[in-house]
């Protein structure tokens, strides 16, 4: 103000009178012309907010690609007026539009490319087993357009009717076979065509084992004289038995949720779709979703979702989140630091999966896949299934299999067997070195309970979303799961020994003809069991007075508002038999719960039941 009281010192009054008017009007006038920029301002910032927020709003948000989510997607963008933003951790499963170029991915007979490669692939671990001599168990999950169903070995196994009235008994009212079996249909389409079991319109092809290989039709022939029947359907009529496996296999080419659900979808306008996208923190007003937080290329950003926000990560992944998120057992969240926005303890526990173990024969002929895995024949198949999709790289080669029950009085199958003409050791991160011998051939089954006892828990490590979580599946923790594992080992080396295996049985390479006892067989399955990438159940449906409950039956979290998860890991326990089909029909009886249609219902099916529960077999 100096400058001002040296001008009115040297003028009359009057002029002082009037310059200082005009001064004090004009500063008067800029700060209200400042005022009202900054003002103006302000509103623009809000105004920009919002247009940004606004222009990041979708109906829904879908957390992961996987058997879930790409179905999902595909269900609710069916109604041209809803929105979806999916967002996938991984890549696509495609390179520059190709598959072929991606053969890793969709060539059947390439699978463990994929189980072993952490481009495609979170590479879990679990924590040392003590029940398994301390073990680190590998857990490959699928971090890629499709998940797990673009890594799995592409079998298609719905489990059994009573795994699922199972489910209802459990408190997952409406969940029953009769409410979920029309499910299972809507998705398939079955290359034998529809029947009272099978779906034949449906966007996931399904095709039947029809090799002829000598080695899977002894197996067939020696499980039927061991006394098991032989099923025409093991997603039919009766699960019990030794038949043909059902496979995700269309025209020789593995047949993702991607391939089934999400490529039919993406041209659509209000389908978004973001890969690479990691999903760090699901974003609340109070107890109600409104979004999430993501990092893409680098930077954290924001989505929100006018309607739910629905998780598909899997068993690993959606508890993960939850807890990252505020939602789980609120002293362990205190305790990393997380606000807590619902004390919900059952997040993280009831882990469930499949153990399984190898029992494995010499061949005295040389008739197994050894001669395929030799690097000139690999060429040879890999260029005819680039070319045509036919030949030995066209099919997983996990074509035969079965379900039978471990004991008399169980009442329907808890063991299940796939047979393969060859060797996997270690996940295929080793090679086979058995076979390097003249005239020394190695076939296996895969053998393991389907009801373990044993149940366990996962928990966040830090508040870091890049670091795993703790993951304690608590393996061999009980008796019962030892007798079973016993019983799988005894019953699969009775199949061995039926004769239609005399002109190929060498000596039993695993595990070993000196593996009698119980004790020995104990031992044995703790240094050898390995996952059959089988976890679930880590967010339970069940009812909300459930303590251990994280959904409930329309699978809406417990506790907040517009959120839901949708994956295998909401199964309140694990059914018979591998995961993904059963993950899909879930995700389709889920996306008619959100759309609010009514359940699909067929009542009255015939299910195959023992004649006898006397006897083992």
């Amino acid at each position: 103000m100096s400058y001002l009281v040296k001008g009115v010192q040297h003028c009359s009054p009057v002029k002082q009178m009037n310059k200082l008017a005009g001064t004090l009007f004009k500063a008067c006038i800029l700060k209200n012309m400042f005022g009202i920029n900054e003002q103006q301002f302000k509103i623009s910032r809000a105004s920009s907010h919002l247009s940004s927020e606004k222009a990041n709003s979708y109906n829904y948000i879908i957390v992961g690609a996987g058997s879930a989510g790409c179905v999902l997607a595909n269900r609710l963008t069916e109604d041209p007026h809803s929105t979806v933003l999916l967002l996938e951790a991984g890549p696509k499963d495609t390179l520059l539009g190709s598959k072929r170029l991606m053969w890793k991915i969709h060539m059947p007979a390439a699978l463990t490319y994929n189980l072993c490669d952490e481009k495609y692939n979170w590479y879990y671990h679990t924590t040392p087993q003590r029940h398994m001599d301390d073990r680190i168990m590998y857990w490959p999950r699928g971090r890629v357009w499709g998940g797990s169903s673009s890594l799995n070995a592409m079998v298609y196994i719905r489990g059994h009717a009573e795994d699922y009235n199972r489910w209802s008994r459990e408190g997952a009212t409406g969940w029953d076979y009769e409410h979920c079996l029309p499910y299972f249909k809507k998705a398939q389409s079955h290359e034998l065509g529809p029947d009272q079991y099978r779906g034949g319109n449906g966007p996931l092809n399904v095709s039947r084992g029809k090799t002829n290989h000598p080695l899977h039709h002894a197996f067939l022939e020696a499980t039927q004289q061991a006394g098991y029947p032989f099923t025409d359907d093991m997603n039919g009529y009766q699960q019990e038995g030794f038949g043909w496996m059902d496979m995700t296999i269309h025209q020789g080419q593995r047949w993702s949720t991607a391939s089934a659900y999400l490529r039919p979808a993406i041209s659509r306008p209000n389908l978004s779709v973001s890969e690479k996208t990691l999903v760090t923190k699901i974003l609340f007003q109070g107890t109600k979703s409104i979004g999430v937080e993501y990092v893409k290329n680098g930077q954290r950003k924001k989505a929100f979702a006018s309607k739910e926000v629905i998780l598909s990560g899997g068993a690993i992944n959606s508890p993960q989140l939850l807890m990252l998120s505020g939602i789980g057992n609120a002293d362990e969240l205190k305790s990393l630091g997380i606000p807590v926005v619902c004390h919900l303890p059952g997040v993280g526990q009831n882990l469930q999966d499949h153990l399984e173990v190898y029992v494995q024969q010499k061949c005295t002929k040389p008739i197994t896949l050894y001669n395929a895995q030799k690097p000139v024949k690999m060429v040879k198949i890999g260029l005819e299934w680039l070319w045509k999709f036919t030949g030995e790289g066209a099919t997983a080669h996990l074509e035969s299999g079965g379900f039978i029950r471990s004991e008399p009085g169980v009442p329907h199958p808890d063991i299940q067997f796939h047979f393969l003409p060859s060797q996997v050791i270690d996940h295929g991160r080793v090679a086979s070195t058995v076979e390097a011998y003249p005239l020394s051939w190695v076939l296996q089954v895969h053998v393991g309970p389907m009801r373990s006892t044993s149940v366990g828990w996962l928990k966040l490590k830090s508040t870091d979303p890049n670091d795993h979580p703790i993951i304690e599946p608590n393996y061999m923790s009980t008796e019962r799961d030892h007798w079973e594992f016993r019983q799988c080992i005894k019953l699969a080396r009775d199949i061995f020994a039926q004769k239609a295996f005399e002109k190929f049985r060498g000596p039993e390479i695993q595990p070993g003809s000196h593996v009698q006892s119980d004790k020995e067989i104990d031992a044995f399955v703790r240094q050898k069991a390995d996952s059959a990438y089988h976890p679930s159940c880590t967010c339970k449906m069940g009812q909300p007075s459930d303590s251990a409950a994280v959904v409930d039956p329309e699978t809406k979290v417990i506790g907040v508002e517009n959120l839901r998860v949708v994956d295998a890991s909401i199964m309140p326990s694990v059914v018979t038999g591998n995961l993904n089909a059963p993950t899909i029909m879930l995700a389709e009886k889920a996306a008619d719960i959100i759309k609010g249609l009514p359940s699909l219902e067929e009542r009255n099916v015939p299910v195959y039941k023992p004649k006898t529960l006397e006897t083992q077999r």
